[in-house]
C-alpha cells in the first residue's frame, strides 16, 4: 500500500478509518436529533451547548470500539454508554413522545446515520462501490462486533432495505422548537478552541449540503443556487485532492482515537488490531 496515495477504500474498516468520514459528524447529529424521540431525549438529558466536543469525543470512541475494538474495549465502552443511557427515559407531556435510550428503533436510528453519513461523503470523493462492494460493507457494519447495544439482527437484512428504511425515516423526521435551539448549539458552539473556530462555516456548509433537503427545510437551514454551487465546489476539491494525501494523515484522527481508546481500557496495541492500514 506504500504511502497509501491514491489508496480508494473499499472495506468498511478501511472506510471508517478515513478522516473524511468525521467531517459529516454535524450532519449525522443532526439527523439524529430530527428524530422525534431521539431529539426529545436530548432536548431533556443534554448539554450540547457546553460539552459539544465532549459528546462528539463519545461518539467517535463508540465507533472506534465497534469497529477496531478488543472484547475487553468494547466492553468498557459498552458500559460507559449504559450509564450515560440509563437516565434518559421519559414522555413529553405536550406531545406525548415517549424515549428510552435503551429502545432499539432509535439505536438504529443512531446507528443508521452514522454508517449512512459515512457511506454518503465516500461516495462523493472516491465515486461509489460496486453493488457487491457496497452490500459486503453493509454485512460489515451491521454485524460489526457485538454492535455495542445494538443487536445485528435489528438492522434491515441487506442494503435494498435499509434503503426503504432510510427512506421512510428521513420522511418521518420532524423538528420542533427546542430541537431547533439544540441544532443551533451544534452549528454555532460556544467554548471551543479558538483554531477550530475559523473552520466552522466550512462545517456549516457541508452539514448543511449533505442533509436530505426536506430535513434542511425542518431545521430551517438558508439554501440556494449560490450556497449548492459553494459546497459543490468543496465537494469537487475535496475528490480532487485528498485521495492523494498520504494515507497516515488520512487516518491520524482514527489513530489518535483509537490510543485514546486504549489508554482509557489500559489495552496496548499488542492485544488487539487496529484495523486494516493501521497507523
Amino acid at each position: 500500500m506504500g504511502n497509501g496515495r491514491g489508496f480508494r477504500p473499499v472495506a468498511v474498516e478501511d472506510i471508517a478509518a478515513e478522516a473524511l468520514s468525521f467531517a459529516g459528524g454535524a450532519r449525522a447529529l443532526l439527523l439524529q436529533i430530527a428524530h422525534p424521540a431521539v431529539g426529545r431525549g436530548v432536548v431533556d438529558h443534554s448539554d450540547f451547548a457546553s460539552r459539544l466536543m465532549d459528546r462528539f469525543e463519545g461518539t467517535v470512541l463508540y465507533l472506534m470500539a465497534t469497529m477496531y475494538g478488543s472484547p475487553e474495549e468494547r466492553a468498557a465502552v459498552r458500559r460507559a454508554v449504559n450509564r450515560a443511557h440509563a437516565p434518559v427515559r421519559g414522555v413529553h407531556p405536550a406531545s406525548g413522545t415517549t424515549y428510552n435510550a435503551f429502545d432499539p428503533d432509535l439505536q438504529l436510528w443512531v446507528a443508521a446515520t452514522l454508517y449512512q453519513t459515512m457511506m454518503d461523503l465516500r461516495a462523493r470523493v472516491f465515486g461509489p462501490l460496486s453493488p457487491d462492494e457496497a452490500e459486503t460493507a453493509y454485512r460489515a457494519i451491521s454485524q460489526a462486533p457485538s454492535n455495542l447495544q445494538l443487536a445485528p439482527a435489528h438492522w434491515p437484512a441487506d442494503r435494498a432495505g435499509f434503503d426503504d428504511y432510510w427512506e421512510r425515516m428521513v420522511a418521518s423526521l420532524r423538528v420542533d422548537a427546542d430541537v431547533l435551539a439544540v441544532s443551533r448549539q451544534i452549528l454555532y458552539p460556544a467554548g471551543i478552541a479558538w483554531w477550530l473556530r475559523p473552520g466552522l462555516p466550512l462545517m456549516r456548509l457541508v452539514a448543511a449540503g449533505l442533509l436530505p433537503p426536506s430535513v434542511r427545510t425542518e431545521f430551517r437551514l438558508p439554501w440556494d443556487g449560490t450556497r449548492q454551487r459553494r459546497f459543490d465546489r468543496v465537494m469537487r476539491w475535496t475528490g480532487r485532492i485528498y485521495p492523494h494525501l498520504p494515507l497516515r494523515l488520512r487516518h491520524l484522527l482514527r489513530d489518535r482515537y483509537l490510543a485514546k481508546l486504549r489508554r482509557r481500557v489500559g489495552s496496548s496495541p499488542a492485544r488487539n488490531s487496529g484495523g486494516p492500514g493501521g497507523g
